[in-house]
């Protein structure tokens, strides 16, 4: 059976390649002219995009959560945790606000395009890069401290 402290690094990637890919396509697209809000086919997966990372966020803070728990238990603790956990509930909930506010340009079949496209593009770049300062101190914690790791045998 799957432990619970091994749930969060399973989840944990895909917000992260979600959200990446999201600020990548808008921003290319954004930068061609190209309407990335709205309906249509780029839109589309913009928004499948952003709902996915905004979903998967939320489910890897919560299994984090529970990971951090389960380390402290056994007498665990570090700076870096306590900075990756609330850099993941920042990401957590800017991602899921994102994904809200994503679904609603959606939703109204708002079309942005210009500056108001190229601003969506850097909101997510801004989203894309405290993605990746939260990742940086997950893997701190695997591959520095060790966190929730079994040891080999030597």
């Amino acid at each position: 059976m799957l432990a619970v402290q091994h749930i969060h690094p399973i989840l944990v990637h895909f917000p992260i390649v979600f959200f990446i890919t999201l600020a990548v396509v808008d921003l290319v697209a954004a930068a061609r002219g190209q309407i990335i809000t709205g309906r249509g086919g780029l839109a589309n997966l913009s928004l499948g995009l952003a709902l996915a990372a905004g979903a998967f966020a939320i489910g890897a803070y919560f299994m984090g959560d529970a990971a951090l728990e389960f380390a402290e238990s056994g007498g665990f603790h570090s700076d870096i945790a306590e900075m990756h956990e609330a850099l993941g509930e920042a990401t957590a909930a800017a991602f899921a606000v994102w994904a809200v506010i994503r679904l609603g340009l959606w939703w109204r079949d708002l079309r942005l395009t210009g500056t108001a496209a190229l601003l969506v593009s850097l909101v997510e770049v801004a989203g894309a890069a405290l993605v990746t300062a939260t990742a940086y101190y997950g893997g701190q914690l695997v591959y520095d401290l060790g966190v929730n790791v079994a040891h080999a045998a030597q």
